[in-house]
């Protein structure tokens, strides 16, 4: 299924906020940490952006049974605004949305290989995951929506504190994107059949800009 988490001016302006990384990652000005850690600072650009792109891909896992579903609405969240798509089905889809699931798991558990399973790193996670659980809210057609900036500034700030400075934006980065899927999307799962969503998508709508920001602020504290 493809379909954007955002509207097209909010997507136009997280490219433009990536593009203007480039420079100062090709320079070395940030992105020291990921370097370390195996990750040249064209591929973090590049990751960022096959993030955007692949947040656009959702991959259908379940179909669950759902109240009067919202059909080619224009839903608002926390200043947000989203689309819902239209289906021809009378049950909500369960997705999980390449850009805001898959990279940032597979990016996670990579960097995961190359530093030592720390409690600060659990104790950073476990912190985001709460915060993610408690401000995630329920919103009609839509799924589980999260304020965008507070969940990745929680992260930073965690791995800042309890960190050593080597690994505190890889660190920021698994917190960031792993405590929203868990704390917003995986927990809340049970809500989503009460929703009338065409399509729940894990990491996309709802969520899609907390965890994108968490990669933009992880490569900055780097």
């Amino acid at each position: 299924m493809f379909f954007p988490p955002l509207i097209f001016l909010l997507m136009l302006a997280f490219f433009l906020l990536a593009l203007i990384l480039l420079p100062f990652l090709l320079v070395g000005m940030i992105g020291e940490a990921f370097i370390k850690l195996g990750l040249p600072p064209t591929t973090m650009f590049w990751l960022l952006v096959l993030t955007l792109v692949g947040s656009m891909i959702n991959i259908p896992i379940s179909q669950l049974e759902s109240q009067a579903l919202v059909r080619d609405q224009m839903v608002s969240y926390f200043g947000m605004r989203y689309r819902a798509p239209v289906l021809r089905t009378h049950k909500t889809v369960l997705a999980i949305n390449v850009g805001g699931a898959v990279i940032p798991l597979i990016l996670s558990l990579y960097l995961l290989t190359r530093m030592e399973l720390s409690l600060s790193l659990v104790l950073v996670v476990g912190l985001v995951t709460l915060v993610a659980n408690r401000l995630a809210r329920p919103v009609q057609g839509l799924g589980i929506a999260l304020p965008g900036l507070i969940p990745p500034l929680v992260a930073a700030l965690g791995a800042y504190l309890f960190c050593p400075p080597e690994l505190r934006a890889p660190t920021a980065y698994i917190a960031g994107t792993m405590g929203i899927l868990l704390g917003a999307d995986i927990l809340k799962l049970k809500e989503i059949g009460k929703l009338g969503a065409p399509v729940a998508s894990i990491g996309g709508a709802g969520t899609f800009d907390a965890i994108f920001l968490s990669g933009i602020i992880a490569v900055l504290l780097s």
